[in-house]
């Protein structure tokens, strides 16, 4: 009787942690045999332009905002056609007049509680009243740390041209100076394949991101009030979702992006985005109903992401319950090691064929300690705490 309950208890885990591993599976095998669908522009091409409202926010980022900034004026697309906007919150005066003396709009905010959705809300209440001759009006989100190269908005304005809804474009590592920042910038990869690329090429919408992010001016003025946790890319993707509105992944387009380089600053991050997840996840239940009786499918996949393990301590789950398993009982223990094997072979496949080396290998000696720092932070999840966890960048 008593093996009994617990063979019971063990196939409802395995069939719990075989969701999430079998979501990131299917969308690995659809990366992989899926036509690829990134929107192809013609090079030759003249797109009539499109005026974009382009946003920094910038928390104490003084160690990375100038050499952004720097990076993007030198776009190529005309001045007349686009507008930069920094939110400098707590900056260093210095950082201000270096900043003020640059062809941008400076604005300097004091918020008693610091967020990225704050500055967001601050900037657009003070652009509300933008004036431009052309109709057509996006605004641009970039974190503090993002350099673009100079044909980004030449791009973006092509890619605005072939799609309608939002764009989010390929964030991509642009420092791998130590393992960890390798690492982050693998995994970021991996969710680029899964979450982006693979469900556009079968029509879902893909995920955002929290920058490299395109969106209507009036829409996101009308809906950027609305926000109030540390995660405003999960929030922002619920209100489109419930808008069934497409999300375009322009894997062209490439915004590089710091990744975290010491354990400290990754746990804080992953804490952010594991609190975010929860809180996501509470938020969209009670919209779920009726998503169901429109057929809104990328609100139900959306909402089934927020339930998912996170990868890294699926990896964990997955290869120490699969051991014991095999020493308590062998024959209970093959469909967790089939569930690992096809796991780890998804992660393979989802990371791009230019990352897969053998320094790879050799770097995978920093994950475990990496997955011990999130299954810490399961801990201080609190789905109520909507306060900001600042992620340091170093000069």
């Amino acid at each position: 009787m008593v093996w009994q309950v617990i063979h019971i208890v063990e196939l409802l885990c395995w069939a719990i942690i075989a969701v999430s591993a079998g979501y990131v599976v299917f969308f690995s095998l659809v990366s992989l045999f899926c036509k690829k669908t990134a929107t192809r522009v013609a090079n030759n091409e003249v797109y009539p332009p499109i005026d974009f409202l382009v946003i920094y926010p910038a928390y104490q980022e003084d160690a990375v905002i100038r050499r952004s900034v720097e990076a993007f004026l030198q776009q190529e697309y005309s001045h007349e056609h686009y507008r930069l906007v920094v939110v400098s919150d707590h900056m260093q005066p210095t950082t201000n007049q270096w900043l003020s003396s640059q062809p941008l709009t400076l604005m300097q905010p004091t918020f008693e509680k610091s967020s990225k959705a704050k500055a967001l809300q601050y900037a657009m209440v003070e652009c509300a009243h933008w004036k431009t001759e052309n109709k057509n009006r996006k605004v641009v989100i970039l974190d503090a740390d993002n350099v673009v190269r100079p044909d980004f908005l030449s791009q973006l304005n092509a890619v605005c041209h072939h799609t309608n809804g939002v764009i989010q474009c390929h964030r991509t590592a642009k420092n791998t100076d130590n393992d960890i920042a390798a690492l982050d910038g693998i995994s970021e990869e991996i969710n680029n394949t899964i979450f982006r690329r693979a469900h556009n090429q079968i029509g879902l919408s893909s995920a955002l991101i929290g920058s490299g992010m395109c969106f209507d001016f009036d829409w996101f003025k009308e809906h950027v009030g609305h926000l109030s946790t540390a995660v405003e890319d999960r929030e922002l993707e619920a209100l489109i979702m419930r808008e069934n509105i497409y999300i375009h992944y322009a894997e062209d387009i490439y915004v590089f992006d710091e990744k975290v380089s010491s354990d400290d600053n990754f746990q804080r991050q992953r804490l952010r985005w594991m609190t975010g997840q929860v809180q996501t996840f509470f938020s969209m239940i009670p919209y779920l109903p009726q998503a169901i009786r429109k057929g809104n499918i990328n609100y139900i996949d959306k909402t089934l992401q927020q339930m998912l393990i996170p990868r890294s301590i699926l990896v964990i789950l997955l290869s120490v319950l699969s051991v014991i398993m095999t020493v308590l009982v062998p024959t209970w223990s093959i469909k967790w090691w089939v569930l690992f094997v096809c796991f780890a072979i998804a992660l393979f496949i989802a990371i791009p064929s230019r990352l897969r080396s053998r320094t790879l290998l050799q770097r995978l000696d920093k994950f475990p300690m990496l997955a011990w720092k999130m299954i810490r932070n399961i801990g201080s999840i609190d789905k109520k705490n909507k306060d900001f966890i600042h992620t340091t960048h170093n000069k």
